[in-house]
């Protein structure tokens, strides 16, 4: 904001607002008027058009940057689909008309839309049944245990009480579980990435309602052991969460209800053509076995037998509503275009090269950077910054300066259990001449690292700021320091 006020110059103007053409009205309270005009700079048009477009420029997108953001599939999504989600006949009608009797009959192309992804999302992961209302992932794990809870309820178990959730999980799990009233209990990995079968058998136990496994995990590994973990969990008498929001690694190829998961999140926009970050749009749908098909969210959309969709609110074992106007449609959209794009060999073909990705990273970098686990990964692939941090070279510090040479930082300092983590997604969108520059620019840092460490350590050099205060801005945001 600065510059632009530095282009200030009296009586010029971006734009002239047309004369009133209503009376005016002078009721606003002399409490809430300002005692001096409002300081806002004065330019031209040109001016400010040029501004706003530069400052456009310094942020990173998929759109003009590699984006290798661990744990979170920042890839590249088709326009056509945006065309889609924009198509007037989807943007016009008003939601509130789903309130109104009779109002379905004017959404019936909504309704078809919502109704066909439910049913592609069951049959895609193995599941009976789909609710779309969740609005993000976290929301999704939050009515995935909502889900349990209501289960262990009907079952006259409400003594179960405890989640248990692996320390591989994504951070929100926890969280998830705590909110809807669980207990959380952690269980160990093993030195291979895997769940700890013993720590496992250890911590079942009749106040168990169930485990939450991220699948494939946030070391970038798919548990070697999950159907066994699955029937010890059901033999304890829990049910088995999947969090699948790193479905990009095996969407089309593995189908998580068969292997005896009870009830799933998938992050629509990681997977399946939707934008991602800056905190939304989102929306992390869950599938569920039979058992729990009761307890979805309200009201189900349902085909009549004319072939008409309606909206069915008769669901007295039903958690209730988790989302107002059936969940984020816009988003939802663009997901079920992309699953009807690609079709189960297309997304067969993603998981596919988004492993190939992931794992070509995994090679070309394991000469350079520590790795915990050297077997083959999944979607991503984790490193460690242990080796230059000797040096004084921090996971933090190759972060920056990955950004002085053009490429959005990987995820770092998760997962929790590597020490100094570098958590790399490729994703399958990305060509092997994009890797390679990856690859060139890592491995000229971690040359750095340990013959100029110093280097490194004033990263980065080609940003407007240089390095900010993150913990600060998070915890103490100042969102008014310009004067009134």
């Amino acid at each position: 904001m600065e510059l632009i006020f530095a282009q200030s110059r009296p009586g010029r103007c971006a734009c002239n607002l047309p004369k009133l053409d209503v009376p005016a009205q002078d009721c606003l309270p002399d409490a809430l008027r300002r005692t001096k005009p409002v300081a806002l700079p004065e330019v031209t048009e040109l001016d400010a058009v040029r501004h706003f477009t530069n400052l456009s420029r310094l942020n990173f997108s998929v759109d003009s940057h590699f984006y290798p953001l661990g744990s979170c599939t920042m890839k590249y999504n088709p326009k056509a689909h945006e065309v889609i989600a924009r198509m007037p006949g989807f943007t016009t009608p008003h939601p509130r008309l789903l309130e109104i009797p009779g109002g379905s009959d004017a959404l019936q192309g909504t309704l078809e839309v919502l109704y066909r992804e439910e049913r592609f999302l069951s049959e895609l992961f193995g599941f009976a049944e789909t609710t779309l209302q969740p609005m993000a992932g976290a929301n999704g794990e939050f009515t995935g245990v909502m889900l349990i809870a209501a289960w262990c309820k009907k079952q006259g178990q409400s003594q179960r009480k405890v989640m248990l959730i692996p320390d591989s999980a994504h951070g929100t799990n926890p969280a998830s579980a705590a909110q809807a009233g669980f207990i959380c209990r952690e269980i160990k990995s093993d030195a291979g990435g895997n769940l700890d079968l013993e720590d496992l058998k250890a911590k079942l136990g009749p106040d168990v309602a169930g485990l939450m496994l991220t699948c494939p995990n946030t070391i970038g590994m798919f548990n070697h052991d999950v159907k066994a973990i699955c029937d010890l969990v059901h033999q304890a008498g829990g049910l088995c969460y999947c969090d699948g929001a790193n479905a990009n690694a095996i969407v089309g190829r593995v189908r998580p209800g068969d292997l005896g998961f009870d009830v799933m999140h998938v992050n629509v926009h990681k997977t399946f053509s939707t934008p991602h970050g800056g905190g939304g749009p989102g929306a992390g749908p869950v599938c569920v076995k039979e058992n729990l098909q009761p307890f979805l969210p309200k009201p189900r959309i349902v085909k009549n037998a004319d072939g008409t969709f309606a909206l069915d609110n008769n669901c007295p074992e039903s958690i209730g509503h988790i989302a107002p106007f059936l969940g984020s449609f816009a988003v939802l959209l663009r997901s079920c275009a992309y699953m009807l794009n690609l079709g189960r060999e297309g997304m067969r073909r993603v998981s596919e090269n988004a492993v190939l990705n992931a794992n070509y990273l995994r090679v070309k970098l394991a000469p350079f950077f520590d790795q915990q686990i050297t077997r083959d990964c999944m979607h991503e692939c984790v490193f460690s910054a242990t080796r230059s941090k000797d040096n004084g070279v921090h996971a933090l510090d190759i972060a920056k300066a990955l950004i002085d040479r053009g490429f959005h930082p990987p995820t770092i300092y998760f997962p929790l259990i590597i020490p100094e983590a570098l958590m790399i997604e490729p994703t399958e969108t990305e060509s092997k001449e994009t890797l390679d520059a990856f690859i060139a620019a890592m491995q000229e840092i971690a040359s750095l690292a340990a013959s100029n460490p110093e280097a490194l350590l004033q990263a980065p050099l080609s940003t407007p700021v240089r390095r900010l205060d993150e913990t600060g801005a998070a915890r103490h945001p100042d969102l008014a320091s310009l004067e009134d």
